[in-house]
């Protein structure tokens, strides 16, 4: 059976992810360490959508999950042909100030699993000559941001090896897709309404649906990246010309020292 596997789908942006598959009509296996959100973001996504969805509970942060998903998978006789490797974690603080074991942590859950999982299921779309694989990266990826460092520097990885990932499967007829996502509507922010209003009508951040639909559109387009709305295409364009050590200045500023001494 065909299906698109999105991980950190039982809520937020991988949810969005799959609910729009679904509505596509594609087959979902829902994957993320939250178990009961699991089964009833499976269970809707059945009754509404009429597809089969199928939820898969998984901690993305351990060496050999890749293995355990793509092992299952076999024994389903599942053939995966859309691969979202979407679950991610946002961590502020200063890396003198992170609690043992989040390196390991954070580095397994946005570089090893994903580069693995493409490795497992990207080696069966090279052999059938067909597939998509979507690589959530972050607008962060383009240039350094104090206080998320590591957070930064993994969705970098991300974006080195999901462009390298394009060339490499592109004489196959697999398609990779990076995403660029700047700040999206989920609670992650911890926004008043009033703000998360504003900022959404100021196209500073997206709502997770509108992202999910601009990364599927570009899957489905063949398209090498996916920057998506206004704001972040700017955002985009200035670090990629500025140089990091334009930073310096503002992290001289009084306001943001203090802030940043909090963290």
């Amino acid at each position: 059976m065909k299906i698109a596997l999105i991980t950190g789908a039982s809520s937020g942006i991988g949810r969005c992810y799959a609910e729009q598959l679904a509505s596509k009509g594609h087959n979902v296996l829902i994957i993320s360490n939250q178990r009961e959100q699991n089964e009833q973001v499976a269970e809707t996504i059945e009754r509404q959508y009429g597809v089969r969805a199928v939820a898969l509970y998984a901690d993305l942060a351990e060496v050999d999950a890749a293995e355990k998903i793509y092992d299952y998978c076999r024994e389903q006789d599942f053939e995966v042909d859309i691969l979202i490797s979407n679950a991610g974690i946002l961590q502020f603080g200063q890396v003198l100030r992170m609690r043992d074991g989040l390196i390991e942590f954070i580095n397994t859950l946005h570089c090893t699993t994903p580069a693995k999982l493409c490795r497992l299921f990207g080696t069966d779309m090279c052999n059938r000559r067909e597939g998509r694989i979507l690589i959530m990266s972050s607008l962060t990826a383009w240039t350094p941001y104090p206080t998320i460092s590591l957070y930064g520097a993994t969705k970098v990885y991300l974006k080195s090896f999901a462009q390298s990932l394009w060339y490499e499967f592109r004489p196959y007829g697999v398609k990779v897709t990076t995403v660029y996502p700047g700040a999206v509507d989920t609670p992650l922010y911890k926004l008043d309404d009033k703000y998360r209003r504003l900022f959404r009508r100021l196209g500073v951040m997206l709502s997770p649906e509108r992202l999910a639909r601009s990364g599927l559109r570009a899957m489905f387009c063949g398209s090498r990246t996916c920057i998506p709305g206004l704001f972040a295409k700017i955002v985009v364009a200035i670090c990629a010309v500025l140089p990091a050590h334009a930073l310096l200045p503002v992290l001289k500023i009084p306001a943001i020292k203090r802030l940043l001494a909090r963290i």
